[in-house]
């Protein structure tokens, strides 16, 4: 499905940090809105949208811990100008979810939804990048509920962001369209190496066509 345009084997396992950014050695708590309680038994992570088979997919949360496991080592680069770096995530692989519910070949983009109707979009090679990961574990412990447990997408190679805390589904699009942040301001990419922070810096092809 391709790799993304940017830097992520280059920021891989090094400690350099994106333009812009300071060393966090902490990891502070930065969401907007209530931390949502987590009730196991109305959980849900769904796959939708432009799928290869026309389907929805559906895994509740026991289904969705036994879903193969894997550890990545990957930054973490807020936009609000702090890196957190070297951090172990524990979860199920972005690319293993895909494998399992693949997206249409038509899809050329994901949104990825969370509670209270957060969203964020990806290009699919964003998503299906090495090291993109649905993580459950950071350090080899559950994550807390501030940090997004019982599910976030880490994407390491862009602005965290746009890998959402309480994620709950993914839904493949044929077009880009913009998610929460992105609506409000955010660069469409998000990518720290290019310091891709906000809408008005974004290039002719970084975002939707209108």
């Amino acid at each position: 499905m391709g790799q993304p345009e940017s830097r992520e084997h280059r920021a891989s396992g090094s400690s350099e940090l994106p333009p812009g950014q300071r060393l966090q050695r902490g990891w502070p708590v930065t969401h907007y809105g209530p931390v949502p309680k987590f009730k196991p038994e109305r959980w849900e992570f769904r796959v939708f949208g432009a799928t290869a088979d026309g389907d929805k997919h559906c895994w509740n949360h026991e289904e969705f811990s036994a879903l193969p496991f894997s550890t990545v080592e990957a930054d973490l680069h807020c936009v609000t100008k702090f890196s957190m770096l070297g951090a172990e995530w524990g979860g199920v692989l972005a690319r293993t979810l895909a494998e399992l519910a693949p997206p249409a070949p038509t899809a050329t983009h994901v949104m990825v939804w969370a509670e209270y109707g957060f969203s964020a979009n990806l290009r699919i090679a964003d998503f299906v990048s090495d090291r993109a990961i649905f993580a459950t574990h950071k350090g080899g412990e559950l994550l807390t509920a501030e940090h997004g447990f019982p599910l976030r997408l880490v994407v390491p190679h862009l602005y965290a962001w746009k890998g959402p805390k309480w994620v709950r589904g993914i839904e493949y699009m044929t077009a880009d369209r913009r998610g929460f942040w992105e609506e409000r301001g955010y660069h469409n990419l998000g990518d720290p190496w290019r310091e891709q922070r906000y809408s008005y810096q974004e290039e002719p092809g970084d975002g939707p066509e209108l």
